[in-house]
């Protein structure tokens, strides 16, 4: 009994800060809410006309929603590289940013299934995915396990910062035993996420282009690149508008996690390369249109081109010290790191898969008015759920919620 009414304080509390702020933070709601507003419309059209008023087709079935929904679970998977050094390796320097980073695996899973939704067309079809229910053929389908091991890392990014916060609520330390074995799992299930999901795509014989052995390594290279350079980008918006302290040393080692996943990456992507071009087959026409077009056909030229420029880029920044202890300078790298691994890992991995199609014809693909607002309204509730998580998680976490008894 005594744990629900500190629940409901909690609840109360929290509800209380999300919508008590500066005005810079009411604004930043309001943009948020006004571009998911936009998205629901646009997914309301897509409701009533189906997807046909996507850019997807018959020939290229898997389009920007799949893009963004691969690109975030590698997101959602990087939460691991904070969680490890803190709970199993009782790394303190990572301690405060922990918590963040596991805002940014919820905030992060919840797109993914959001674009899941969006890509299958509607809510109405979500039984197919319910087990006893749908066609589940577990445990055969790849598709089974991804629905199991995303949403079971949801769970645990949910429950194991909730206890803690729980706690620290009601001015008590979390225990240990309760918390660590959750971090134990988590630690592998985070890496199951991201090489399931490259599964998906390397088990189908039928398309080359996805079909190598490196596909799976290079997925989890890349995802710790991109997270943690968006968890950097996040505590350094944290620390400047907040009284959430967060040391330097700690957005150092970040920074050398990048750097290492984008060094590692990068090798992966030269492989990849010499793999397609120095002896090419007709398996490497999907490599051909992706980096220099086919038969005249060269709608991601400039997306890849202006992807790999911007990887090697934010790379040589980061490999050098002095430029990386620069945190303007490191923030930028991050940033085009991180865009540079989303074009990848989107229209770089997606749509070539499917070009060109089984008899040799090129279909080419380019989202539409309605798949982009869809994408950017999934995108700001994703924003809206970490504002809410960090705000909550911050003020406990400073002392300004507590539980009056």
């Amino acid at each position: 009994m005594r744990r629900f009414k500190v629940l409901k304080s909690l609840i109360r509390d929290s509800l209380d800060t999300i919508t008590h702020g500066s005005r810079k933070y009411h604004l930043w709601m309001a943009a948020l809410t006004f571009i998911m507003l936009v998205g629901m419309y646009c997914y309301s059209i897509q409701l009533d006309q189906g997807l046909s008023v996507t850019g997807m087709t018959d020939k290229v079935s898997w389009g920007l929603y799949i893009s963004n929904f691969t690109f975030l679970v590698g997101v959602a998977a990087a939460a691991v590289m904070l969680v490890m050094p803190t709970y199993v390796l009782k790394d303190i320097d990572f301690k405060q940013a922990v918590l963040i980073g596991e805002g940014v695996a919820v905030a992060a899973l919840i797109m993914c299934l959001a674009f899941v939704i969006a890509d299958m067309g509607g809510p109405s079809v979500l039984w197919h995915m319910i087990p006893g229910i749908g066609v589940f053929n577990f445990p055969n389908s790849m598709l089974t396990w991804d629905v199991l091991v995303l949403n079971g890392y949801l769970f645990l990014n949910i429950t194991i910062p909730f206890y803690i916060l729980f706690r620290h609520y009601q001015g008590k330390k979390s225990k240990k035993s309760v918390y660590v074995p959750g971090a134990f799992i988590s630690v592998f299930w985070a890496v199951a996420i991201h090489l399931v999901t490259a599964f998906l795509y390397q088990g189908l014989q039928a398309r080359p282009f996805w079909n190598n052995a490196l596909l799976g390594p290079r997925f989890l290279a890349s995802a710790f690149a991109a997270g943690p350079a968006l968890i950097i980008l996040v505590l350094a918006i944290i620390r400047s508008y907040t009284t959430f302290k967060i040391e330097d040393k700690t957005i150092k080692k970040i920074a050398m996690v990048v750097t290492v996943a984008a060094q590692i990456n990068l090798i992966m992507l030269i492989s990849e390369l010499f793999k397609e071009f120095y002896a090419p087959t007709h398996h490497s026409e999907s490599a051909y249109y992706l980096f220099f077009g086919l038969d005249g056909k060269n709608a991601l030229l400039p997306w890849i081109w202006t992807a790999i420029s911007l990887n090697v880029l934010a790379t040589v920044i980061l490999t050098f010290h002095k430029l990386r202890n620069n945190f303007k300078v490191l923030f930028f790298a991050c940033f085009i790191l991180f865009i540079a691994i989303w074009i990848e890992k989107g229209f770089g991995l997606i749509v070539p898969g499917f070009i060109p199609g089984p008899y040799g014809k090129i279909a080419e693909y380019t989202p539409t008015g309605i798949e982009i607002g869809v994408t950017l309204g999934i995108w700001a509730l994703g924003a809206f759920v970490f504002t809410i998580l960090a705000k909550t998680a911050i003020g406990i976490e400073i002392g300004k919620l507590r539980y009056k008894k």
